[in-house]
């Protein structure tokens, strides 16, 4: 990699730091090149994205961003998985480690805040920011539904009413 690759490969990794909002650093010592490609779909089917770059360039990378405290972990054969959703990244590394016991996850970033394996793992067991919008418009509409067969309920009623004393009438 010449010099100017190396410029270009920290510029990048510089706005990924600055822009996403999780970032998960792993060790992916002894993964399979099957496997590295299973671990980089199920990211993309997350919304998350897998990078392996030089700890080199990416301890550069991270000076002057909110994530440079998790520069201490890049040592040895580590990637980088990043996300815009809080719990997209970690979800799936958490998931796939589950699975591979060869991906060891050593911690990760959230904006400022560094976090270790287990604040990693306890991001990956809550819901989604899509997960959470469902829910709060499923509870913003459910009194406005109660209510709509609240006022409907005595209207049915009468009609239910009628129509009983017009088939007794008849019979």
């Amino acid at each position: 990699m010449d010099r100017a690759a190396k410029k270009q490969c920290v510029a990048s990794l510089t706005d990924v730091f600055k822009t996403t909002s999780v970032v998960v650093v792993a060790h992916y010592s002894g993964l399979s090149v099957v496997q590295m490609q299973v671990l980089r779909k199920q990211m993309r089917a997350a919304g998350a994205t897998v990078q392996v770059a030089k700890n080199r360039l990416v301890k550069i990378a991270l000076q002057g961003t909110e994530a440079a405290s998790i520069s201490e972990l890049m040592r040895g054969p580590t990637l980088i998985a990043y996300s815009d959703d809080p719990v997209a990244a970690p979800k799936a590394a958490v998931a796939f480690a589950k699975n591979c016991d060869k991906l060891v996850i050593l911690g990760g970033a959230m904006r400022a805040t560094a976090l270790d394996v287990d604040a990693v793992r306890s991001l990956a067991t809550l819901p989604s920011l899509d997960e959470l919008r469902a829910k709060l418009v499923g509870l913003i509409q459910a009194p406005a539904a109660r209510l709509a067969r609240l006022t409907t309920a005595p209207a049915a009623k009468l009609a239910r009413v009628f129509s009983a004393y017009a088939g007794k009438d008849a019979a």
